[in-house]
């Protein structure tokens, strides 16, 4: 049931894929909360996903841009203003890529460029998205960022390889540029480090089944799924939540802060 959390709000949803995407449910949620929203992602994405299903059930536009383009993102956040009629209050980041991942190079055999690259995609791309809205001032006062995060940014998951820096990246890059856009325009940017969750990037980790088998195990509450992530992004997008900036922010049902849970001990016990 819609509460109208974001009426009359304006934003960009980066990163919906197919209706298994984080960014995919945050886009239907907002939409039913009364918000207006572009959505946005890669050229080849697009063509690989269903965007264009989701930009009609949400009555959105459509605008291709790659993340790590300046020339592009500066495209997108003027176009996106113009389709709105003003300025922006929320920016969905949910882009995350690795090569080396997706062509299994182990984490002590990098391949650099790929590197390069996931750090480009995943981590940087957010640093160019915050620089062109601030330089541009193309945020409301008061608005909100919110990047999607995981805690092998804080701790060590061998197959995550270098997602890992990525995220690491990007929550220092939320952390410093949260301070830099809140003295001047009250702007909030966060992170949330959400359970793992079997969406299209996720499944491509190795072992990604067994993170997920191994959370629902340890965490109090049990994984959050993408519909409750969506959920908490759009909290953070209202006016509720207009004093919480430069956080990361676990959505794991208590994963991130417990030792050791009876049911993994129960699996060594003799």
């Amino acid at each position: 049931m819609s509460n109208g959390l974001l009426k009359g709000k304006r934003g960009i949803i980066f990163g919906a894929l197919n209706n298994m995407s984080i960014a995919w449910k945050v886009a239907e949620i907002a939409h039913a909360e009364g918000a207006e929203f572009v959505l946005t992602n890669a050229p080849i994405a697009m063509r690989m996903g269903e965007i264009n299903e989701l930009a009609e059930k949400t009555n959105s536009k459509v605008i291709a841009a790659d993340a790590t383009s300046e020339e592009d993102l500066a495209n997108l956040i003027s176009q996106a203003q113009e389709i709105l009629g003003g300025k922006l209050d929320f920016i969905l980041h949910s882009i995350g890529m690795s090569p080396n991942v997706r062509k299994g190079k182990h984490y002590t055999d990098t391949n650099y460029d790929w590197y390069h690259k996931t750090m480009d995609i995943s981590a940087i791309s957010l640093h160019k998205v915050l620089s062109i809205a601030y330089n541009s001032n193309a945020m409301s006062d008061w608005g909100s960022v919110v990047a999607l995060s995981y805690i092998a940014a804080q701790r060590v998951f061998p197959d995550y390889n270098d997602m890992a820096d990525a995220k690491a990246l990007l929550e220092s890059i939320t952390r410093n540029f949260g301070y830099q856009f809140g003295k001047k325009n009250k702007v909030r940017v966060n992170t949330i480090s959400q359970s793992p969750t079997m969406t299209t990037a996720g499944s491509g980790v190795k072992g990604f089944s067994e993170f997920v088998s191994f959370a629902e195990e340890m965490s109090p509450l049990g994984n959050a799924s993408a519909e409750a992530c969506a959920n908490y992004c759009v909290t953070l997008f209202s006016d509720f939540t207009k004093y919480v900036t430069m956080q990361n922010l676990f959505h794991d049902g208590g994963f991130s802060y417990t030792g050791v849970s009876q049911e993994v001990i129960n699996k060594f016990a003799k």
